[in-house]
């Protein structure tokens, strides 16, 4: 399939770049593959369209502040990009200007803090080696920044609207951003009327949003990324199963996770790397129902949400979202796709 078949026109008005109050009060576009329907509701009418029994499986990541802003010993600015951890000291990252960025090279970000440029990697990062004293975790609260997607241009009043508000695992470079429409006594009500809460762990980084730069979308290669499913996790989507309910993901991110822990059919409770790529043609082997966002064109993404929908019942809803003036990505309205085509 070529990259061109997932483009659809998007005006700039309609980028969200503030989040809504209060958290579910933005729109839930509704759609059903089988019967082609679209309904348009708000996300706090969510519950409407759950049965008891229903799971909810929700990524938990927690986003670090990610981007920090040094400089070179010769004096040059240079923003570090935190993608993944590898172990106490070592990073993979993302480094701007990269031309300047050759192993060897030292940036300075404070008096506590300084990191030394180790190697390339094979997606055009850097890895690099910090040195610090004290506690890096608690450094890097202080020094670095949250970061925000390129095409939001306004600062958030609060770091934390940026957080899904049953964060708990740090390490992601991103938000799960289907979870930020949930507020809690949302959550507690669903659960209350017999929806199961489930929690799976993908740290999001460069796979998740790194642009697909090839026409042919088979020849894309995703960056890998750490997941967990707990046991726990695994015994309630089974237990959904045998009472013929639906798993229902919140976030491609949960979609990925979910996915990647299949082994011979079965699903397996497990920590590991994904670089799972879902596009049109994949048969699902968990999900049956997704909530999620509003993705950007030609992006893994809305590839994604096109192998479980249909990819001209998706192009045809995003349409009908432009014209009906939905907000669209990180800060923008949500998707509830009710069963796969």
């Amino acid at each position: 399939m070529q990259i061109s078949e997932f483009d659809y026109e998007l005006p700039e008005e309609l980028i969200a770049q503030t989040p809504i109050e209060p958290r579910n009060a933005s729109r839930l576009m509704v759609l059903n593959p089988i019967n082609k329907t679209i309904e348009h509701h708000h996300f706090y009418d969510l519950k409407k369209f759950l049965n008891t029994g229903d799971t909810l499986i929700f990524n938990d990541t927690r986003v670090i502040p990610a981007r920090l802003i040094g400089h070179r010993e010769t004096g040059g600015k240079v923003e570090i990009f935190l993608l993944r951890r590898i172990d106490a000291n070592h990073w993979e990252t993302l480094v701007k200007p990269g031309r300047k960025a050759v192993a060897g090279n030292k940036i300075i970000f404070s008096d506590e803090l300084s990191c030394k440029i180790v190697k390339h990697t094979d997606f055009g990062g850097r890895i690099v080696e910090f040195n610090y004293e004290g506690i890096f975790e608690e450094i890097l609260d202080r020094l670095g920044e949250t970061p925000l997607p390129p095409y939001i241009h306004k600062k958030l009043d609060d770091s934390e609207r940026y957080q899904t508000v049953y964060n708990r695992e740090r390490g992601s470079a991103a938000a799960p951003t289907a979870g930020l429409h949930f507020t809690t006594e949302q959550m507690d009500d669903l659960k209350n009327s017999g929806i199961n809460l489930g929690f799976v762990t993908l740290h999001v980084g460069l796979g998740t949003f790194r642009p697909v730069q090839v026409n042919n979308i088979e020849d894309h290669v995703m960056h890998k990324e750490y997941f967990t499913i707990p046991n726990e996790t695994v015994k309630l989507i089974r237990q959904t199963k045998e009472n013929h309910r639906r798993v229902i993901a919140v976030g491609t991110t949960s979609i990925r996770t979910l996915e990647s822990a299949v082994v011979d059919g079965e699903l397996k409770a497990m920590s590991g790397s994904t670089n799972i790529f879902i596009y049109p043609g994949y048969k699902f082997k968990v999900v049956d129902a997704i909530i999620t966002n509003f993705h950007l064109p030609k992006s893994t993404l809305i590839m994604l949400i096109s192998a479980f929908a249909g990819r001209k019942f998706v192009l045809d809803a995003y349409h009908e979202a432009v014209n009906q003036k939905y907000r669209f990505f990180s800060f923008g309205d949500a998707m509830f796709i009710s069963c796969a085509q």
